[in-house]
């Protein structure tokens, strides 16, 4: 696949580039399940999302906190400090690594002259930190997040506001995310759209099928550079 025009990838941020396995560590210190991990990211997004599709919009920190501090306290023996096992749970955040193969990947898209930009519903510090400790923040050109619009993905203008950021049309551009409704909104705003599907699940019928799909993102590398070796 060679995409018309400018290159330009945006990547989704929480879950595509970074691994959130480690979170789960960070509950089981301050006494809770390690699976609660997962059920507080998934309402944080679930809340978040909903806030926008109601017309309103919630901090991704400011949430996170929130949801984090329901999960505990609705535990048989909640921690005996709240806001510092709260507290404890977020700093997981800054402490993110990317996945193993998401250096490599950026780097050949890189060097293969792909524009490439982070599109997260969190803040763009986050990315900022995940990829300057990876040695790999120059190879982007831009982070931008929600913040701006004020509109979580996949709500349209979260997209739309990204690639006129970037001065380029949204066929023009390829967003790479794990979450399908990621992908989703991306191809419903007129955006190309790679699912990395790292667990293996399906993709759900009833949303937009992504335009590729690939185990992982240096996969993800090699198909479209082998496109733009063919296209030319």
């Amino acid at each position: 696949m060679a995409l018309p025009g400018p290159h330009v990838i945006l990547f989704d941020v929480n879950g595509t580039l970074s691994d959130p396995a480690p979170l789960a560590g960070r509950f089981r210190a301050v006494g809770a399940p390690a699976h609660l991990a997962e059920a507080w990211l998934s309402a944080l997004l679930r809340d978040g999302i909903a806030a926008t599709a109601a017309g309103g919009y919630a901090d991704f920190l400011a949430l996170a906190h929130d949801e984090a501090r329901t999960v505990l306290s609705g535990l048989p023996r909640p921690p005996a400090d709240l806001d510092g096992a709260v507290d404890h749970v977020l700093a997981g955040f800054a402490a993110l690594e990317p996945h193993a193969d998401v250096p490599e990947g950026v780097l050949a898209l890189h060097s293969a002259g792909f524009r490439l930009a982070t599109l997260s519903n969190g803040p763009a510090a986050v990315a900022e930190r995940l990829l300057g400790r990876a040695g790999l923040a120059d190879r982007f050109e831009a982070m931008l997040s929600v913040e701006s619009t004020r509109q979580w993905k996949p709500a349209p203008r979260a997209y739309l506001d990204a690639v006129e950021h970037l001065g380029v049309a949204p066929g023009e551009a390829l967003m790479v995310a794990v979450h399908p409704w990621d992908v989703d909104g991306a191809r419903r705003a007129g955006l190309h759209a790679a699912w990395l599907h790292r667990d293996g699940a399906e993709f759900p019928r009833v949303l937009t099928r992504p335009s590729l799909v690939a185990d992982d993102l240096r996969t993800l590398a090699d198909r479209l550079t082998e496109g733009l070796t063919r296209a030319g």
